[in-house]
């Protein structure tokens, strides 16, 4: 069982980057997947959230990043997706992803205690430069 977050790089103000997170044995359609990001000294943040297809895909977004990034899920790949737009410096972080309970409201609206979710992939480093 493993949940691993890739596509990460150094970019540009301005500049774009899609972000993938796999999983592996299980299936990533029985829960809700949510991309996080932490910089260094400051507390992990929650980015967005996508709920399960039984639960019509819909996404949810904190105001940071409604707008610039949008997530998405491939249920053929077992794969969600966070593509990212108009990237700032002040998104140079280590993204990660995790999996939720897919009817917990509180992990639909990121409101949950990290210790809620239920799979966390490995990061990767997201690097903008101005």
């Amino acid at each position: 069982v493993q949940l691993q977050a890739s596509g990460g790089g150094s970019v540009q103000g301005g500049g774009s980057l899609k972000l993938s997170c796999t999983a592996s044995g299980f299936n990533l359609d029985d829960y809700a997947v949510a991309w996080f990001r932490q910089a260094p000294g400051k507390a992990r943040e929650g980015l967005c959230v996508i709920a399960s297809p039984v639960n019509g895909n819909t996404a949810y977004y904190e105001p940071s990043v409604k707008g610039r990034f949008t997530i998405s899920r491939d249920s053929a790949r077992n794969t969600v997706y966070l593509q990212m737009t108009s990237l700032m410096p002040e998104d140079t972080a280590v993204y990660c992803c995790a999996t939720g309970w897919a009817r917990s409201a509180a992990i639909l609206t990121l409101l949950a205690p990290l210790d809620e979710y239920t799979h966390w992939g490995q990061g990767t480093q997201v690097t903008v430069s101005s």
